[in-house]
């Protein structure tokens, strides 16, 4: 299916209250007989295969959010959202859902979450009840207002009743017209009631809420409001940082007026949420689950947006490796892809493939090779920290980039690999680490175990001869430099004997177990046991570890020999 309009990501709630995506399909509404009822089905794009099948029950509440979600729990600590790729097709489903439920499409909500202790007392009241009364917003009613935000709290049915009131009569705006009023008069008593109230009307956890109160004209007020802790002496200072000490460096212009909206929103709501909203509550921990769900969808569309920007991307890497860009201006460049690199972590499996593998194809990899030989420390360090994203995401891309090098360049050492095995052993680091850094991210790129995907089974033996072709003789260098000439070899392999003798024989019998032709070969060529028997031999009667040690290894490859001749 080509329609657009249907595309959608689907969403479900973990334990840790943070969305998995569960995959990137198409949406459609239809009757199954199964189920006995219209329900959404969602198609893999990849595949065809089933990712969703949904029957659209009477009495569930579905909730649409910021113009392409659609939200709702299909049973206890079972939510679920569909995020669709075009308002237009949101719009569909929702109307779909609506007829359903025999609702108007113009709602946000199709049903009011009831819990059974107060269904019954629900249906007791009047008609009129169903209806939260505002006071007027005024300065005099300030208390009034805040005790009536903070009395609903512990009702859903009463939250769900103001959030609607709060909406229907733009009161929100209302309030913050009046918080500018009170500061210009100094009025902390009423500065403190309206902490409270926007502090509760963030409680209702209500996205519909979340964006009139997040948007441009409205998110500093809410920030300021949020200044006037009554706990506190003197209020905190949150707009002063937002708007001086933070900011916002566009180290590419950005042209897309709606995607700096939303990296500025998403950096706000993020600091409200982390740094001036108290710690939550047992009780108030629920409160605030479509805030994070919020800043994450955010989050979502500003990678989405970023990596469809191939013009944005591409400049970046352009400044990155041109040697006439300012080591400030670098310096900016590779923390904004670290930072974005680092950011990308937070999104889901597919979303994290798909972020990736647009980097790899705008030249990620080469644009890494240039930037980690540069003599600037802060560059080469945040140009580690971006290789080792991408080794962990697929090391079988990096062993393919590398293995290509030698047919462009002349010299071994500009290799990247070659330039992280440098890296490792200059590391200025007393500490060291840079270096154990680089060195898990090499154990990664020359682990077989990880070389055995099954659509490339030559990637073992071709990658490994290029490291010992092009890359050892780096590795090596520094404990052969410390040996004499005639005996490097000998030397070195006796070096990791004597120098951690127990790892040096684990090393050797983990290899022995792994069958591998590739190693046995590679071990009857080289005669690598010719060290271990003369450690052995200059052991003579004495019976140590080294003596048991090298005992059991014989044991064990008369083992493993017996094994597999049966």
């Amino acid at each position: 299916m080509s329609d657009t309009r249907r595309r959608v990501k689907v969403y479900t709630l973990n334990e840790d209250r943070q969305w998995d995506d569960r995959g990137t399909g198409h949406v459609s509404s239809t009757y199954v007989e199964r189920l006995k009822g219209i329900s959404l089905l969602v198609r893999a794009e990849s595949d065809g295969s089933l990712l969703l099948e949904s029957k659209i029950s009477p009495n569930t509440a579905y909730q649409k959010q910021q113009d392409t979600l659609i939200v709702w729990s299909e049973a206890e600590n079972y939510d679920l959202a569909l995020s669709f790729q075009e308002k237009a097709g949101c719009d569909e489903i929702w109307e779909k859902i609506c007829q359903v439920q025999g609702k108007d499409p113009s709602l946000e909500i199709t049903q009011d979450p009831i819990d059974e202790s107060e269904e019954e007392r629900f249906e007791e009241m009047p008609e009129t009840s169903h209806l939260v009364e505002l006071p007027a917003c005024e300065l005099a009613r300030l208390e009034e207002i805040a005790d009536l935000v903070t009395s609903v709290l512990s009702s859903p049915i009463r939250r769900e009743k103001l959030a609607l009131a709060l909406m229907s009569e733009g009161y929100i705006k209302k309030l913050l017209q009046l918080f500018r009023t009170c500061e210009d008069l100094d009025n902390r008593e009423g500065l403190h009631h309206l902490y409270e109230i926007v502090r509760g009307v963030l409680f209702l956890n209500k996205a519909t809420l979340f964006e009139v109160m997040f948007s441009d004209d409205c998110i500093m007020d809410v920030v300021g409001c949020l200044e006037y802790d009554p706990a506190l002496v003197q209020p905190k200072r949150h707009r002063e940082f937002l708007t001086k000490t933070a900011k916002f460096k566009e180290v590419i212009p950005i042209t897309d007026s709606e995607l700096r909206q939303k990296i500025h929103q998403t950096y706000r709501v993020q600091y409200i949420q982390d740094i001036i909203l108290p710690t939550p509550s047992v009780f108030e921990e629920n409160f605030l689950s479509t805030l994070t769900s919020f800043i994450f969808f955010n989050k979502v569309e500003i990678v989405s947006m970023l990596q469809e920007d191939e013009k944005f991307l591409t400049e970046v890497f352009a400044q990155l490796t041109d040697e006439a860009t300012e080591e400030g201006k670098r310096r900016e460049l590779v923390n904004f892809f670290k930072e974005f690199c680092a950011f990308s972590q937070t999104l889901q499996p597919q979303n994290r493939d798909a972020f990736f593998k647009t980097l790899a194809n705008l030249g990620i990899l080469p644009a890494l090779e240039i930037i980690m030989g540069m003599d600037d420390l802060q560059v080469r360090a945040a140009a580690t920290d971006i290789f080792s994203y991408l080794v962990e995401f697929s090391p079988s891309m990096v062993r393919e980039f590398v293995m290509q090098e030698p047919q462009q360049a002349d010299d071994d050492d500009v290799l990247l690999i070659n330039l992280v095995i440098k890296q490792m052993i200059c590391d200025s680091d007393p500490e060291l680490g840079g270096a154990v850094q680089l060195m898990g991210l090499l154990r990664t790129l020359i682990d077989p175990e990880n070389m055995l995907a099954p659509t490339n089974k030559t990637e073992k033996t071709e990658f490994l001869s290029f490291f010992y072709k092009y890359c050892m003789h780096v590795l090596t260098a520094p404990l052969l430099a410390n040996t004499a000439e005639e005996r490097k070899e000998q030397a070195f392999t006796m070096c990791l004997l004597f120098l951690n003798c127990a790892g040096a024989l684990r090393f050797m019998r983990r290899i022995i177990g792994l069958k591998d032709e590739y190693y046995n070969r590679y071990i009857i060529k080289g005669n690598l046991f010719e060290p271990v028997i003369n450690a052995l031999l200059d052991n003579g009667t004495r019976y140590n570890l080294l003596n048991s040690a090298i005992i059991e290894l014989f044991e064990f490859i008369k083992v493993v020999g017996s094994r597999h001749s049966s």
